[in-house]
């Protein structure tokens, strides 16, 4: 039986191009980028290089770069640090009800600590208002944190908008570019981004890697204490051999191929919805089906049967799905962000499947996944 993978929000395989990198790098350059002998100055070369390379890729200095262990470490910095910083202008935050829960958790931890959150609610699309984050905005404000792309429903948010918005404020605008970063084109100066989080393993990358984009002049202490690594601002030896890698990824993912990934993944969401209404399925899409939205993301409620059996039955017949994010798809909660979507008491919340396309899918998975789900739903539908 083949098994296909349709869960790359959660993760993606690494692409051979960067496993070489990787393996070169480790052989080659193994020193340690601070240490000032031959073997450190290599590894410094190729920290340095490769930060050009990632900077470049959302219009940014190089030393706006900072390497993290990943989107969440990112994320938590970028709340934290600029809450504990900035205190004395105001305590007053907004986020959105749908961020990833490296967002909503240092949102709630800076709750207890006596910051004030404003949680921005979305329509049944995915989508905040903009009207909503300006009747937010209040002069104590002192960030706004709005993810550019939904992992789990795919809405893509207006971020030229709020950055147009707050580019006099004196609230700093972060995003969570995890799941975006690699298909929109991102430019940081255009749309007038302070702080900006992404995450290695979405790119076909390497795992436990990412970077912080700080812009010049947005300034907070380290969030690991330690050395005196990323000019300072990350204790912690860089992983070389995987930022290398990163890179590598991210050269790969140039202006074209980009847009190509979008126009396919929208192809592959159309296919699959025509599929499973030709086969009589009773479902609806979460979300909506907009060439604007991160196309890798198909997010579907099939009617009357639970997330929990649709799993079980795809993975028995060799299909790799979410119930949402895989930060929280292993508990039994209900998705956060369809119940922000459609309410607490919607069917919907627990039964609904996602579906994430990558580099490597291919028509004849999508045909396998529709296969078995319209045997799957046939036999259910029969007791």
């Amino acid at each position: 039986m083949k098994r296909v993978y349709l869960d790359n929000a959660a993760t993606t395989p690494m692409a051979a191009s960067v496993i070489q990198t990787m393996t070169d790098q480790m052989t080659n350059d193994f020193g340690n980028a601070s240490s000032t002998h031959a073997f450190g100055r290599a590894a410094r070369e190729v920290l340095d290089n490769s930060r050009h390379v990632i900077a470049k890729s959302i219009n940014a200095a190089d030393d706006d770069i900072i390497f993290t262990s990943g989107g969440t470490e990112s994320d938590n910095t970028a709340l934290i640090q600029t809450a504990f910083a900035r205190q004395k202008l105001g305590k007053h935050i907004i986020t959105t009800a749908i961020e990833h829960q490296a967002i909503l958790k240092s949102a709630a931890y800076l709750e207890e600590q006596g910051f004030e959150v404003t949680y921005l609610p979305v329509d049944r699309n995915g989508n905040i208002s903009l009207a909503d984050l300006k009747a937010a905005l209040r002069a104590d404000t002192i960030l706004v944190s709005v993810m550019t792309g939904n992992n789990e429903v795919g809405s893509h948010m207006p971020i030229h908008e709020i950055g147009e918005l707050l580019k006099d404020h004196q609230a700093w605008f972060h995003t969570d570019a995890v799941q975006a970063y690699g298909l929109l084109d991102i430019d940081v100066q255009r749309d007038h981004i302070d702080l900006l989080s992404t995450s290695a393993h979405k790119i076909n990358g390497p795992k436990f890697l990412g970077f912080l984009y700080k812009r010049n002049g947005v300034n907070f202490p380290s969030f690991i204490k330690g050395g005196e690594q990323e000019d300072k601002r990350r204790a912690g030896t860089e992983n070389v051999p995987a930022i290398a890698g990163f890179a590598q990824a991210v050269q790969e993912l140039t202006t074209e191929e980009k847009a190509h990934r979008q126009a396919k993944y929208h192809d592959f969401k159309q296919y699959v919805v025509d599929q499973l209404t030709a086969n009589g399925i009773d479902f609806e899409v979460n979300g909506a089906l907009g060439t604007d939205n991160l196309q890798h993301v198909l997010n579907l409620w099939i009617k009357g049967i639970s997330t929990y059996i649709l799993q079980t039955n795809l993975d028995l017949g060799g299909v790799a799905v979410s119930g949402g994010s895989a930060c929280t798809a292993g508990s039994l909660e209900p998705s956060h962000v369809l119940i922000a979507m459609f309410g607490a008491d919607s069917p919907r919340v627990n039964e609904s499947i996602r579906l994430s396309f990558g580099r490597y899918t291919t028509k004849e998975d999508l045909d396998q996944f529709v296969t078995v789900l319209t045997k799957t739903v046939q036999r259910l539908s029969k007791k």
